[in-house]
């Protein structure tokens, strides 16, 4: 992926790149030079983002109870 340095100094950085490290805007990055010479970017929060599986735990919200629901599988409705 190859992105454009702008007049001042600034990058976008790629979606993809984004959503792996989970960066938002207003996110605070860190910038790494390797041993190798090569540049790492890294949320400067180190904090590890959600995976997909972890985005799909929580609560549903208010919905049906559980006698509604055993009455719409028993088409009682």
């Amino acid at each position: 992926m190859a992105t454009t340095l702008t007049a001042k100094g600034q990058v976008t950085i790629p979606r993809p790149v984004r959503d792996l490290l989970g960066i938002v805007p207003g996110s605070k990055v860190d910038f790494h030079r390797a041993a190798d010479g090569s540049v790492v970017l890294t949320r400067a929060d180190k904090k590890r983002p959600a995976s997909r599986f972890e985005k799909l735990r929580g609560h549903a919200g208010e919905g049906l109870d559980t006698d509604a629901i055993m009455a719409l599988t028993r088409g009682e409705t």
